[in-house]
């Protein structure tokens, strides 16, 4: 027992790690012979060797399976999410409030409407084509240059009065906003079964002693055209852009907010998803001050 509890000093430990490091009686370092050290070297070098080959086997049997053009899963999105310009959030969604009288409360919003239809100006569409077919574009082939597909134009000025173009204010500065409405892409969807899907806005809670909203459309009528569906992606379709609908609002009450919802009616959109606010239909808080 006595010699259990000895206890060894420094230099014995030491003496005991520089042996374990280098036992210059077996040969050995770090518990192993050079030989021994050599083989398990070469094992583990081959065995990551084939690791990483089978990896890379899998990864390329899997890349060549995969379509280029197409995703493999896109069930998560069967109806599109809803997109507003501008677009300021507030502490619970979009909130937009701006006052008429001091154009520095709503020349920033005004500035967010034109960045954005920059990218559609005659210039930005210039490899796109003019399409009037009002149905759908379907494309079987790709007959577009560099093996892609056609996408169809769409400029600011089909907007005509909520462009910019006519009014560089969109209608901000008169208390008669111009909102655009965009629907997000899902390859090959189909929002109805030949029928153009419409815009429609309203107030969700409307005021006390308030008329309905109303609203003027563009392009008229508040509807995407059939021929900018289906999308094929973005390696299929590299010039595609967003169809459009802007909606002016004639009738907000001032110094008051109001709710506005913008749904997208269409027989295959949808607009009461409660775990996704922005599916089908897009909602914000408006206050116009005088």
């Amino acid at each position: 027992m006595a010699a259990l509890q000895e206890k060894k000093s420094c230099s014995q430990r030491m003496e005991e790690f520089q042996r374990y490091c280098w036992n210059p009686d077996t040969g050995q370092m770090l518990g192993r012979t050079l030989s021994r050290w050599v083989w398990i070297s070469l094992y583990y070098v081959g065995f990551y060797v084939v690791m990483t080959g089978i990896f890379a086997l899998c990864i390329y049997t899997l890349m060549c399976t995969l379509d280029p053009y197409t995703p493999d899963y896109q069930d998560q999105l069967k109806s599109p999410g809803v997109t507003l310009r501008p677009d300021v959030y507030g502490e619970k969604g979009l909130d937009i409030s701006y006052n008429i009288s001091d154009n520095r409360t709503w020349v920033d919003l005004v500035h967010t409407l034109h960045n954005f239809l920059a990218g559609y100006s005659p210039a930005s569409q210039e490899d796109s084509i003019n399409c009037t077919s009002e149905k759908y574009f379907f494309q079987e082939s790709f007959r577009a240059p560099n093996h892609t597909k056609f996408s169809c134009k769409f400029t600011a000025d089909m907007l005509q009065n909520c462009s910019g173009l006519m009014d560089p204010n969109f209608g901000f500065a008169e208390g008669k906003p111009c909102f655009i409405i965009k629907m997000n892409r899902i390859v090959n969807f189909l929002p109805s079964n030949g029928t153009a899907p419409r815009v429609d806005c309203a107030f969700l809670d409307q005021p006390k002693d308030a008329r309905p909203l109303q609203v003027q459309y563009y392009p008229p009528n508040g509807t995407f055209s059939p021929h900018y569906f289906p999308y094929y992606g973005k390696k299929a379709q590299p010039h595609y852009s967003n169809p459009l609908v802007a909606a002016k609002l004639l009738n907000i009450p001032r110094n008051t907010e109001v709710l506005v919802a913008c749904k997208i009616l269409a027989e295959h959109v949808t607009f009461d998803n409660p775990h996704d606010p922005y599916e089908g239909k897009v909602e914000f808080k408006l206050r116009i001050q005088q």
